[in-house]
């Protein structure tokens, strides 16, 4: 509890409704928080009232305002500026900032008299520099690209000074490289050269093809043949790298495509930056999960571009944030001609989302040791369900039987999307008589649930799932639901609907069903939970049936009772075991004299 907020409360009763900035301050002076509001009094009266309903993280911060201060502007635009800078002025502690965990990367082109076009960490060395970019791969690719299109030499060498000591390289006959090192290519050709590569490197292919057929009609005009053949060559090059980036990027000009992955503790924004036809630069940056219902979409823009000077002309997005409208604005006067956020529905782009996502995806299954598509699957399960976090501690549940015989359950878990067998629990129904799906599920989910709460189980069964799942429709789900409330537990169930053909097709809540077909990783991930729980449940009923049947031919032994036989069937448990027992173990085992073991051996060994 805050002593200081009968203080803030006063304070905050006399503020302005004007929109404006507010800083919360902690003992120390130190800024903890900033936001921005339409109407200031509304929104910081929102933190300070009695008997709030904050989420963790911003009762944590309240708890800690000593004071605030704040910042009336003319507009909620003006506003959304004075938030993005003041966060990255003062990163205040319960803000979501930006954590890029990657340095910068640079185009180096060296001041030498044959210059050389690297991709480099830092500009503390001489030299011009083109960046920086936040991709280290895609500056290593884009400075190969221009060195192999443009034939400039990427050896150790040093030139002049080392014309004529050594025969050209691999590169020069294999045409990677135009042979500087033989000392007849004087200073301007080379630097046309690189010039070129330059070009090519800062706009695209396009631009650098029409450059250079001018010059190679000028050259040719002027009788100067080889120059000209030159140029030719280049040109071809140029174009069948621009085919091998269309390939890829067909379609799409200039646009920022933005991919969101959400992991259990955290969310992951790429960003893909398409120019000119081709993948300019990438970048991957990590925040800490927001609990308190905000949109990192929105927050994410309005930080990621304020104050950038490199911006497209749209910026791909899955969804529209509510500050839509005020980013766009931002975005517009940033860069001195129209910009918007593009939620595509068809086309190119995306699929180019999708590569976005799966991008984000890659880097937060490397937090957990997970694929990316796993990221993908229990992220996308987690929002169709309507959970507030994917579901990382998975139970499923399937009954099965033969009729009214060996009526047993099984229960698989799933961990961040994998089987974790050694969690795996098999229950065999004591409560139902006859044949009773509903009345079987209700019985193994009491007993679960129990274990639960009263942690007197293993510290699998101890564990609370994130989810469960039935194999079966509304009919499952109604009979379990009842339980949840009983308990007081607070665990989302769901159904997992088959088709006419036993395959997935939905899952079941209440009274609905929720398609999951065209979410492809969602479908494999349940399909693969439904298929194991299955088989899990089958084989167990099939080892009890099989047991009753040994028994029911143990019981044909006179002298041998359904207990005798029951010693037998739990100390040998399988057929293999029983056939190689011998009349004396039998007689110790059951219990029974030496003949009727012998009798018992008789029998098992024409099973």
């Amino acid at each position: 509890m805050n002593e200081r907020l009968p203080y803030l409360r006063e304070k905050t009763s006399k503020l302005t409704s004007s929109a404006g900035v507010y800083l919360m301050k902690n003992r120390e002076g130190a800024i903890i928080y900033i936001g921005k509001a339409k109407n200031l009094k509304n929104r910081v009266t929102s933190y300070f009232r009695e008997n709030p309903d904050h989420t963790p993280k911003v009762a944590a911060m309240v708890s800690n305002v000593y004071d605030y201060d704040y910042i009336v502007v003319d507009s909620e635009y003006e506003a959304l500026l004075l938030e993005c800078s003041l966060i990255k002025q003062h990163k205040p502690k319960y803000n979501i900032l930006l954590k890029d965990d990657k340095g910068y990367h640079y185009i180096r082109i060296s001041d030498e008299d044959y210059p050389r076009i690297t991709n480099v960490k830092n500009t503390k060395a001489g030299g011009t520099y083109l960046g920086p970019y936040t991709s280290g791969s895609i500056t290593k690719e884009a400075v190969n690209e221009a060195n192999r299109v443009f034939m400039l030499p990427t050896c150790r060498r040093r030139f002049p000074q080392d014309f004529g000591k050594e025969r050209p390289c691999l590169n020069y006959h294999i045409k990677l490289c135009m042979g500087v090192c033989r000392g007849r290519i004087d200073k301007e050709t080379y630097r046309s050269a690189v010039d070129e590569a330059v070009n090519f490197i800062k706009s695209g292919s396009a631009q650098s093809v029409e450059r250079m057929e001018q010059e190679m009609n000028e050259a040719a005009e002027a009788l100067e043949f080889e120059k000209a053949a030159m140029l030719r060559d280049r040109i071809s090059a140029v174009r069948k790298a621009a085919e091998k980036q269309k390939i890829i990027n067909s379609g799409v000009d200039s646009t920022d495509v933005i991919g969101i992955a959400e992991d259990y503790d955290g969310i992951f924004v790429s960003v893909l930056m398409y120019r000119e036809n081709r993948l300019f630069d990438k970048a991957v940056f990590e925040f800490a999960k927001p609990d308190d219902g905000e949109d990192i979409l929105s927050l994410f823009l309005a930080q990621f571009y304020h104050g950038r000077e490199d911006i497209p002309r749209t910026v791909t997005v899955d969804h529209i944030p509510e500050d839509g409208a005020l980013i766009e604005e931002m975005l517009t006067k940033q860069a001195g001609r129209n910009v918007r956020l593009h939620q595509p529905q068809r086309g190119r782009l995306p699929e180019l989302m999708r590569l976005a996502k799966s991008n984000s995806a890659e880097y937060a299954a490397l937090r957990n040791d997970r694929t990316g598509k796993e990221v993908i699957a229990l992220e996308q399960l987690g929002k169709s369900l309507g959970l507030a976090r994917p579901p990382r501690y998975i139970e499923a549940y399937d009954i099965s039987n033969l009729s009214s015989e060996s009526m047993v359950a099984g229960m698989v878990v799933f961990e961040d999307g994998r089987p974790l067998k050694k969690a795996y629990k098999r229950f065999n129904i004591k409560e139902q008589e006859y044949q009773n799906d509903y009345g079987s599920m209700h019985e193994v989910l009491r007993r679960r649930l129990t274990h639960i709460v009263e942690q007197d189980g293993d510290e699998y069964f101890n564990r609370t799932p994130d989810l469960i799942l039935l194999d079966g429709g509304t009919g499952h789900v109604h009979a379990v639901e009842p339980l949840l409330r009983e308990f007081g537990l607070d665990i989302p169930l769901f159904g997992m609907v088959k088709d006419d053909k036993h395959r997935t097709r939905a899952i079941a809540e209440g009274g609905r069903e929720i398609q999951i077909n065209e979410l492809r990783a969602v479908f494999d991930l349940v399909t693969r939970i439904q298929d194991e729980v299955h088989r899990y449940s089958v084989s167990f009923m099939h080892q009890k049936h099989k047991k009753k049947t040994y028994s029911s031919e143990l019981l044909t032994v006179k002298g041998v009772g359904e207990k005798k036989a029951a010693k037998i069937m739990i100390r040998y448990k399988t057929k293999t075991n029983l056939l190689r027992a011998t009349p004396e173990e039998l007689a110790a085992t059951a219990g029974v004299s030496l003949d009727t073991a012998r009798e018992l051996w008789e029998v098992i060994q024409k099973m």
